[in-house]
């Protein structure tokens, strides 16, 4: 299993593939890195001669560079309206749409010289100058965080603390290293950060729309078989097993 970065995906798939019989692209959201990881080597041990890579990134980032014709087999995205606006450019095969599990927005701060944050009308206190949130235009755990904090009035009144992250882990680096007071990131994000004491988890808002991950196939997949074959592991018992060790819950 290998792993490269967003950046230079359409340049990297470009390169001469292996000898393996068949490989698939998967782009999946930011949150899913670590679950993903485990799932593959599962994956590719019942499917001899598949090789599974990844892209992670924000959802919206991914969906940009899908249509700009980057080869991927496989999207999963954090929320469904990214996935709404592939299947809208027909990016995905429609049929092959899953949803795959779910997931919640948490509120987390430093675990050492933290503010003594315990729910969002702290945010606003003058304590807290800097609060990360991922950028509403490609990050969906940023939209969540709009929408939470708008239901609460304080979305115009924070703006001018907000520090933008390009995706949810680097919300989860800026409060984890102490750069900002406090971030928006989600539950599963955060269990690890908590494990290694170096954020604590001091709220857990609710959203109006609900924290729902989607699967597919991307149209111009060039193995749609091994594709279709990979969501059906994600959603296997073996599959959301992993998922579930990881805090993701059922769909």
């Amino acid at each position: 299993m290998r792993s490269f970065s967003a950046a230079p995906l359409v340049l990297a798939l470009a390169l001469p593939v292996t000898s393996w019989a068949q490989q698939i692209t998967v782009s999946a959201a930011a949150s899913l890195t670590d679950a993903f990881k485990e799932l593959a080597p599962r994956f590719e041990a019942g499917k001899p001669g598949t090789k599974v890579r990844f892209n992670f990134a924000a959802s919206g980032v991914l969906l940009q560079q899908i249509s700009q014709g980057a080869p991927v087999d496989v999207f999963a995205s954090a929320d469904q309206e990214t996935m709404n606006r592939a299947a809208g450019q027909k990016l995905i095969d429609a049929a092959s749409r899953r949803n795959f599990v779910t997931n919640s927005l948490v509120l987390i701060e430093p675990a050492q010289g933290g503010r003594g944050i315990t729910g969002l009308a702290d945010l606003n206190g003058a304590a807290v100058k800097k609060i990360a949130v991922g950028k509403t235009a490609t990050v969906p755990v940023g939209r969540y965080t709009k929408e939470v904090l708008a239901a609460a009035g304080l979305w115009n009144v924070l703006e001018p603390k907000f520090v933008q992250a390009d995706s949810v882990r680097q919300v989860l680096d800026y409060v984890g290293r102490g750069e900002v007071d406090a971030g928006f990131v989600y539950r599963t994000d955060a269990a690890v950060a908590v494990a290694g004491d170096k954020v604590k988890i001091v709220a857990s808002p609710q959203s109006a729309t609900p924290v729902s991950y989607p699967i597919a196939v991307v149209a111009d997949s060039r193995n749609k078989a091994a594709a279709a074959d990979f969501i059906a592991f994600v959603n296997s018992e073996p599959g959301q097993r992993v998922l579930a060790r990881h805090g993701f819950g059922m769909p």
